[in-house]
């Protein structure tokens, strides 16, 4: 006997896609709480998929829980195909060297510049001639936007949109194929939070990266997400195209895209017609 999927049915068979993160029946706790109990989600190669959860819901727990940085209670994730908690130490390094993360307010070093910060995961993991990790970090600054003198400034003396993008620079630093994004437009004005959505599509569209974001901002969730998956009560409780989610009549979905905050986005979604 078949089980029912707990998703909507997707108008973009998604069964055709391949997963990149399939994370199944996931428990994560602390102390007696459980943020996740049996949680169900997939992310599929070259799709940037938009996570979102009410405040405290453990949108970010779980992209931790996925890179290995909040250790899981039971349950599976497989990344790339590959179990990662039963990997051997040298395999899992790898693994996770195909993967790069933005955390929340991009976390950079305070001490060290922003060439440094971009070149802390190659010194890391590979052996590179200090002239060629100056080069491959120059790239990255010119590829996130930056300007060229941003590379010897520390955080303290960059703006808000300036860290994010620095930040970003140093998670494309090892030229991931899996790209994880902790609220990436989180302080930004309106109009920095539309010059990063555009950054991070054309970043995706071009180098072909997967992309699993954290956010709750709206405007990204309309102008760069494939697909939207939502947390509630310790489980996925829809995935799917954006036009789904409107359209679905659980309480918190509801309560989410046609509030007044709302409400823009889900007639412009209408009023786009191919979400």
């Amino acid at each position: 006997m078949t089980t029912p999927s707990p998703f909507p049915t997707s108008t973009n068979p998604a069964e055709d896609r391949e997963s990149i993160i399939s994370v199944r029946d996931l428990v994560v706790g602390f102390g007696d709480k459980l943020v996740m109990n049996g949680l169900d989600l997939d992310v599929y190669r070259g799709e940037v998929l938009g996570f979102v959860g009410g405040s405290g819901q453990g949108k970010s727990v779980l992209m931790r829980a996925i890179l290995g940085l909040t250790p899981a209670r039971g349950g599976s994730i497989r990344i790339f195909g590959e179990d990662r908690d039963n990997l051997p130490l040298d395999r899992r390094r790898l693994l996770e060297q195909r993967c790069g993360v933005l955390f929340q307010n991009g976390a950079l070093f305070s001490g060290l510049t922003v060439k440094q910060n971009i070149q802390m995961p190659m010194r890391e993991t590979r052996d590179l001639s200090p002239r060629l990790m100056d080069e491959l970090a120059m790239l990255k600054i010119e590829l996130v936007g930056l300007r060229p003198d941003a590379a010897d400034k520390f955080p303290s003396e960059l703006s808000g949109g300036m860290v994010k993008r620095a930040a970003l620079a140093r998670a494309l630093a090892l030229d991931p194929e899996l790209v994880f994004l902790d609220e990436p437009t989180s302080g930004l004005d309106p109009i920095g939070a539309a010059d990063f959505d555009e950054l991070i599509a054309t970043l995706q569209h071009t180098l072909g990266l997967t992309v699993f974001m954290v956010t709750h901002d709206l405007d990204s969730l309309f102008s760069i997400c494939d697909r939207v998956a939502a947390l509630g009560d310790g489980k996925v409780i829809a995935a799917g195209p954006l036009r789904e989610l409107i359209e679905s009549s659980h309480p918190w979905l509801r309560s989410y895209f046609h509030g007044v905050r709302g409400s823009r986005l889900t007639a412009g979604v209408a009023a786009r017609g191919d979400a």
